[in-house]
């Protein structure tokens, strides 16, 4: 079932559930258990922010935006690790499969909102850099807008070092000996990519090659491996793996360090993974 409704309020004394219920056939659980999964969104001033809080008091014109899809909310949250909670910000380990960023369907298999409803005390999450939904490996989540905005700032300044492990399909052997610069612009922006083969497998025709990547464009290894006639092993978007026409790999990408200044303690941070939190390591 999908539902998409636009409600301008007329009537300030009725509830948030109550102004729902007059206008969609749901029930009040239903639609409860929706507004907690992030479906709800509310339009004031010219700005509209997901709305949660039931008790939130309603004005005349205002207004509710209702986007309610049932398989969408029947999907269950993975579990992420947490390495290290700094109470203004913390380190996780994506699975691959969660999603970084929800949509107007809703959050609730997000990270942030995993974090959000997991961490103790509860505090809200704000990303501040996202891994692809099968991109597994190390995030962070800032938990106050002033340190959101400092990480923001460090990922501009290019001052978070970030890498990852991939399984590549072909032998890179360029890079065996010393890492290849990638730089081909992405969406008309500078990107830049460091590569550096680890080992190859010729029996399965495969890489493993370790990434760095200075800049953060949308999808910019897989774009910058599949450009140079090495695409990632599972990438369904710039790849083309099939196995027996219907069997397809999951995408085997892993962030497995970071390192930056903290912008709160000014301490050298450095959280890597181990072989077991990242098989790509071994």
């Amino acid at each position: 079932m999908i539902i998409e409704k636009h409600i301008i309020i007329a009537d300030p004394e009725l509830s948030v559930v109550a102004t729902l219920k007059n206008e969609i056939e749901l029930s009040s659980i239903q639609i409860k258990q929706a507004i907690a999964k992030g479906c709800l969104w509310l339009e004031k001033s010219n700005k509209i922010k997901r709305l949660r809080r039931l008790k939130t008091e309603l004005k005349v014109n205002q207004q509710l935006h209702f986007y309610y899809n049932s398989e969408v909310l029947a999907q269950r949250p993975l579990e992420a690790q947490l390495l290290e909670d700094n109470d203004s910000y913390s380190i996780w380990v994506k699975p691959s499969g969660m999603l970084s960023q929800g949509s107007k369907w809703g959050d609730h298999t997000t990270i942030y909102r995993y974090a959000e409803q997991m961490l103790t005390p509860q505090r809200q999450g704000i990303i501040v850099h996202r891994l692809d939904k099968m991109t597994s490996g190390l995030m962070i989540l800032a938990h106050h807008r002033k340190t959101a905005a400092a990480f923001t700032q460090l990922f501009e300044q290019r001052k978070i070092k970030k890498c990852y492990r991939a399984k590549l399909n072909g032998l890179l052997e360029e890079a065996l000996n010393d890492e290849i610069i990638l730089d081909s612009p992405l969406d008309d922006k500078p990107a830049f990519s460091r590569v550096k083969t680890l080992q190859t497998d010729p029996t399965l025709n495969q890489s493993l090659v370790n990434i760095c990547i200075e800049t953060g464009r949308k999808h910019q290894i897989r774009q910058h491996l599949a450009q140079l006639g090495y695409p990632l092993v599972g990438d369904r978007l710039y790849g083309n793996d099939v196995i027996d026409n219907t069997q397809r790999p999951d995408l085997q990408l892993t962030a497995y360090l970071l390192e930056f200044i903290c912008p709160i303690s000014g301490e050298n941070k450095s959280y890597q993974l181990n072989d077991e939190q990242c098989p790509l390591l071994s």
